[in-house]
């Protein structure tokens, strides 16, 4: 599916922005990740109504249900009705990778639970040191369904219907997690091979983005990169949008994600029809030298109203019970923690 600001796109357009698709080319630039096939099991697991954790994944004999409705008044026989969860050899190897990396985020082949951060400690936001925690953020999440069957991962694709399109396997992505500062973070945009419009993914004012210098920095940085980088190690289409992290002067940069420049990516402080515009520009220029355009929040008046993932940031029973958004995370992990004594008590 096209529109007149939006290229048509494939399901191989699709899958080359997969985390596995791109990552082994990318692995110099980028931050050290461990991908995980998926089971049948675990895709059930993921589909399944309810927030809990399968039993083992914190050191737990029995299944937690946290989130799923249920309580102490519920029936045998609705309790017979759940289905029971246990993935002891991905356990182990998330633990395995958690060990190496000394704390992990995750995601799937395309998506983060970054909208779900509210499900753990706020002073380590989306940092996972358990096979709980990471099934929890997955389970929390409202974006994370997206990737879970082909129907939604290759929606508006031109060829999705076709008997040839590709196979499409499920993966958990653990990448390693650091302390990012969110003003470094950054989105390019680029079409038909030209890099057109970069822009801030974080929605808060910096005053040091103001300063010439500060900008100069930030466009040489980014072009150098994607010249140098990403542009030699790509091995998808034409058009695509890739996310980045600066170093702490600007200097340098690292390979974040990469996205399908499609309407399911958000485009943030641009809209598929300036896109276009910039595109047409760069086409039109008589050589390639054409810089690209950078957007920032220039006043604390831009600065939006609301925060990112507000709608999926702290869950309705929590604001029932007057709970902040570190008391409620503090009450969800401390329940996955006392259900091995619970149990055996």
């Amino acid at each position: 599916m096209s529109s007149s600001f939006n290229p048509a796109f494939t399901t191989s357009d699709i899958l080359a922005c997969q985390f596995s698709s791109w990552y082994k080319d990318f692995a110099p630039v980028s931050i050290r990740s461990t991908i995980i096939p998926l089971s049948a099991e675990f895709l059930a697991y993921l589909d399944e109504d309810g927030v809990f954790v399968p039993a083992g994944s914190e050191g737990v004999t029995e299944e937690d249900h946290l989130l799923d409705g249920k309580d102490d008044s519920d029936s045998d026989e609705d309790e017979g009705e759940t289905r029971r969860y246990s993935f002891p050899e991905l356990d182990a190897q998330i633990r395995a990778v958690v060990a190496q990396y000394g704390g992990v985020f995750p995601k799937l082949n395309f998506t983060s639970p970054k909208d779900a951060a509210w499900v753990l400690p706020p002073s380590s936001p989306l940092k996972c040191t358990s096979p709980a925690d990471v099934y929890l953020l997955l389970k929390s999440s409202d974006f994370i369904p997206h990737d879970l069957h082909a129907p939604s991962v290759f929606e508006g694709c031109i060829d999705a219907s076709s008997p040839t399109a590709p196979g499409y396997q499920l993966e958990l992505v653990l990448r390693k997690w650091y302390s990012v500062d969110r003003s470094r973070e950054f989105r390019c945009f680029v079409r038909d091979n030209a890099l057109i419009g970069i822009c801030q993914r974080d929605t808060n004012f910096y005053d040091y983005m103001l300063e010439r210098e500060t900008r100069d920095k930030i466009l040489s940085t980014a072009t150098k990169f994607w010249t140098e980088e990403v542009k030699k190690r790509w091995k998808g289409g034409e058009n695509y949008v890739f996310d980045i992290l600066f170093t702490r002067d600007l200097s340098r940069a690292h390979v974040v994600d990469i996205n399908p420049y499609a309407p399911r990516t958000d485009t943030l402080f641009f809209s598929y029809e300036e896109l276009e515009e910039l595109h047409v520009r760069s086409q039109s220029s008589p050589d390639s030298t054409t810089i690209p355009e950078l957007r920032t929040i220039t006043s604390h008046g831009e600065v939006a109203s609301a925060p990112a993932n507000q709608h999926n940031m702290v869950p309705m029973e929590a604001l029932s019970l007057g709970a902040d958004q570190g008391a409620w995370a503090d009450a969800i992990q401390e329940a996955v923690r006392n259900q091995k004594a619970d149990d055996d008590g």
